[in-house]
């Protein structure tokens, strides 16, 4: 008797800024790990390596006609993702640009995808309103579960895991929450 294996769902967790002094990989490493589920499978994405030209399509993206090889490859890893879980830092009360661009480079793949964020800094909440806008505008079923974690002015990237701690139940709480919107959607 054969038996087919049920689809693993896939949950992207893309990983928002691309500064070079950066603690971003400390705390998508972190998320990660807060994250992990026999529910679904993680696969990080991370902006700084994708390194998507900006607005470089010829068409808009709501068209699809995606003609650069680097639009087409970051469409391709998006449609692969069930879910996602955006890992970003607040930037002067928003998101950073190349968040805001990766959003703006696709736009069918994001369509009726689960999202939650992740923000970190000292003032989270204007981020998280900002990238909602955004979010809704291109049709994700945003999580009711959202986590700011803030920054202290000690940390760095060895510190995360440690001053993060407290954020952890919240992390898992949303990835629970995430679960069961994938299995709903499976259904």
């Amino acid at each position: 008797m054969n038996q087919v294996k049920a689809h693993q769902p896939v949950v992207g967790v893309m990983l928002g800024t691309n500064r070079t002094a950066r603690i971003g990989a400390a705390v998508a490493e972190w998320a990660m790990t807060a994250l992990q589920s026999a529910r679904y499978d993680l696969q990080l994405i991370d902006l700084a390596t994708v390194k998507l030209p900006f607005l470089d399509e010829p068409d808009v993206p709501a068209h699809g006609h995606y003609q650069q090889p680097s639009t087409q490859a970051f469409a391709q890893s998006i449609a692969a993702c069930d879910g996602l879980i955006l890992v970003f830092p607040q930037y002067n009360w928003g998101y950073p640009a190349v968040l805001k661009n990766a959003l703006d480079t696709v736009y069918a793949e994001w369509q009726d995808k689960s999202v939650g964020t992740i923000i970190y800094g000292r003032h989270t909440f204007q981020a998280d309103i900002a990238i909602r806008l955004v979010l809704a505008g291109l049709g994700m079923r945003q999580l009711a579960t959202n986590v700011g974690c803030q920054l202290q002015s000690t940390t760095t990237k060895a510190t995360v895991a440690a001053d993060f701690k407290p954020f952890e139940p919240l992390v898992q709480a949303m990835g629970d929450e995430m679960a069961l919107q994938l299995a709903h959607a499976a259904h």
